[in-house]
């Protein structure tokens, strides 16, 4: 991380601190021309610095460049959503979260980072770690050590006051059948999301590093949603997830409609859309397309990387305009920070960022500003979206479908009123 990027967080942390001192409502984080404020009656960003714990994070105040929700006006055409998110974000030697946050920045866009909590366990402290049906200390993918964590934290931090959502990915990503989240009970699950904080709530005791600044934010009020380990045991997540008050899961599979809630959570799943070349639809992820070309083999021909990259570009942009011209569902899709295949989904997620979030009437945002605007909606408006299929525009227009009432039709049609001589 650029040496002027970690003075600017500090400087950020420097500034809530100063303030809360000071009884006085300071400016760390400058808000976007036209961007809503907090809500009424929440703390300003950078009014407020209040340390949680060991000081591993801290309250700040509002979110910055969060926007208030707005509920849809009688006859008005919704949105079109797109959500980026990202599976055990964490910042490594290849660069990745940080070039996606600049990504996101250059193109109006916020995404949700599921964060694997063991990226902020070192090596040494393992044992820490007691994941459900292993023995303490194991994870399939491994621990961090200070460089790793240190980097992490730094985008973390930065993501967060940018408006980006931190979410989980909870820790072991333990698959299959011999004791992988398939098989763990809904107190297991709580166990398993319960380690998934405390490793970011406690990460300054963990490290034994204190002169870094803490995570500008409440992890326990910040963290409403995730995406189970490769989509399996989301029945009794769920039910976990609910009673630990999350507001959202995006764990299955579904097709390009409108979300509604299941067991009181939101069912915001990545969709299948058009694969190029292929008779069969494919799910919003890096790592399915990867598969249904180079099967597990994360490093296939060389010769097909630029195919295979386009070839998702491509399907993502079919599923993106089967939505916005049709019956404009969110479109949800899932990520890795891997160079799998040489990089060729990273170069293709990159292009497709690039094309869709600066179109009109496109909001490319995070799960809990996606959350924030369906929770305030009328839920009559929502039943209604949710009886458009697969790319289906409403047949008289957007107007007429979302109005209290049929709009009249045109005069010289069948149905019209007759013409008053």
């Amino acid at each position: 991380m650029a040496a002027t990027q970690r003075i600017a967080v500090g400087a950020m942390v420097a500034a809530a601190c100063a303030a809360s001192l000071a009884g006085c409502a300071g400016d760390a984080t400058a808000v976007r021309p036209g961007a809503p404020g907090p809500e009424q009656g929440a703390p300003a960003p950078g009014s407020v610095f209040r340390p949680i714990g060991d000081g591993s994070t801290a309250y700040t105040g509002a979110q910055p460049h969060l926007p208030r929700p707005e509920r849809l006006s009688p006859g008005q055409k919704p949105p079109q959503f797109v959500v980026f998110s990202w599976d055990g974000a964490g910042e490594d030697s290849q660069r990745l979260f940080s070039h996606f946050r600049e990504v996101a920045k250059e193109n109006n866009a916020t995404m949700t980072y599921f964060l694997s909590g063991v990226y902020l366990l070192p090596e040494e402290k393992r044992d820490l770690y007691k994941p459900p049906q292993h023995s303490a200390g194991l994870s399939d993918i491994g621990f961090n050590d200070e460089r790793g964590i240190t980097d992490t934290l730094e985008q973390l931090r930065l993501a967060w006051l940018e408006g980006n959502e931190i979410g989980t990915h909870f820790n072991g990503h333990f698959c299959g059948p011999d004791g992988g989240v398939g098989t763990w009970s809904v107190d297991e699950w709580k166990s398993e999301i319960d380690q998934a904080k405390r490793f970011v709530k406690s990460w300054r005791s963990n490290t034994g590093m204190r002169g870094e600044d803490p995570l500008p934010f409440d992890y326990d009020k910040e963290l409403i949603g995730a995406r189970t380990p490769c989509l399996e045991g989301r029945k009794n997540f769920v039910k976990a997830a609910r009673d630990l008050g999350f507001r959202y899961d995006s764990s299955g599979v579904n097709d390009q409609v409108w979300p509604k809630k299941k067991e009181g959570l939101w069912d915001l799943s990545m969709q299948l859309v058009p694969f190029p070349g292929h008779t069969y639809e494919q799910l919003t992820m890096d790592y399915n397309f990867m598969v249904g070309q180079s099967g597990t083999q994360t490093q296939g021909d060389p010769d097909k990387f630029d195919y295979w990259g386009d070839q998702m570009r491509d399907g993502l942009l079919k599923g993106f305009y089967r939505a916005y011209d049709g019956n404009r569902a969110p479109l949800v899709i899932g990520n890795h920070f891997e160079s799998w295949n040489g990089g060729t989904y990273m170069r293709a997620v990159e292009e497709v960022v690039k094309e869709v979030c600066t179109k009109p009437e496109v909001r490319c945002v995070s799960f809990r500003q996606l959350v924030d605007w369906l929770d305030a909606q009328d839920p009559r408006t929502l039943a209604r979206l949710r009886s458009l299929e697969v790319g289906e525009a409403p047949r008289q227009g957007w107007a007429s479908f979302l109005s209290g009432s049929p709009a009249p039709a045109p005069k010289g049609v069948p149905g019209a009123p007759a013409v008053q001589r």
